[in-house]
């Protein structure tokens, strides 16, 4: 008699007690049908990856969004797909499912590209020329001859003014920008040890000569901040002003 026959029944039947419930497990996994849609167009949607999360099976849509898994009840799927937001959904009864995907939200690329300073200066004079407002508000004398109106209207119209008045605007504020690539706060502050606040004061009060700054290398620089820091102390140890008396005696 083989060895299994002699087994007492009592682990035959632990054994199926054991065993039953993986058998039942396989029993109750079925087929799952659906197609995938697209939730915006209700078009189908290939290729999508459908995931078994319980059981770790895999399968992908087909070329007109059809599929198959195997699932059991109460088994999540997921379906994802490049583009869509990832979809879960619980297996509940064996019949086809419509799945519909939602895309994902791509927001279109946007390039941006800064303008410098110069340039806005120039659309700005651009502007003052479309508006007939010619030579930047200097007109040559001949202009006189040519076009009598235009030169005078160069001379004291308030548009020829507004546009010689943003012109020496725009020269001394390229001036400065100029200056100031030379005469740094971080220059300042290192040579002086000034506070930030007192830092700031300081260079309202002493900003080196433009062309001439230009011309300077940086030993010459830090003369200058030298020379200014003299002047800067002197005027702090300097007696406050008198207030003025503003009521009659």
């Amino acid at each position: 008699m083989s060895l299994l026959l002699r087994l007492p029944k009592a682990i035959f039947f632990g054994i199926g007690v054991i065993a039953f419930p993986y058998v039942a497990a396989s029993q109750t996994l079925i087929p799952i049908t659906g197609i995938t849609y697209n939730n915006k167009t209700s078009e189908r949607v290939a290729q999508v990856t459908i995931t078994n999360l319980q059981h770790r099976s895999v399968t992908n849509s087909t070329d007109v969004g059809m599929f198959s898994i195997n699932a059991a009840p109460t088994d999540t799927l997921l379906f994802s797909k490049p583009g869509f937001t990832d979809q879960r959904l619980v297996v509940k009864e064996q019949k086809q499912i419509l799945v519909f995907l939602v895309p994902a939200l791509q927001l279109d690329e946007v390039f941006v590209k800064a303008k410098t300073k110069k340039q806005e200066q120039k659309e700005i004079m651009d502007t003052y020329r479309s508006k007939g407002i010619y030579y930047n508000g200097k007109p040559p004398a001949l202009s006189f001859l040519s076009s009598p109106l235009t030169g005078f209207y160069e001379l004291f119209g308030k548009g020829p003014s507004q546009a010689r008045h943003f012109a020496a605007q725009m020269q001394r504020e390229n001036q400065q920008t100029e200056v100031n690539k030379r005469y740094t706060v971080e220059l300042v502050k290192r040579i002086t040890k000034l506070s930030d606040e007192e830092v700031q004061q300081f260079m309202l009060m002493y900003s080196p000569p433009y062309p001439e700054v230009l011309k300077w290398n940086d030993y010459e620089v830090i003369q200058f901040i030298n020379r200014s820091m003299l002047g800067y102390n002197k005027s702090k140890s300097l007696p406050p002003l008198p207030k003025l008396n503003s009521s009659p005696e």
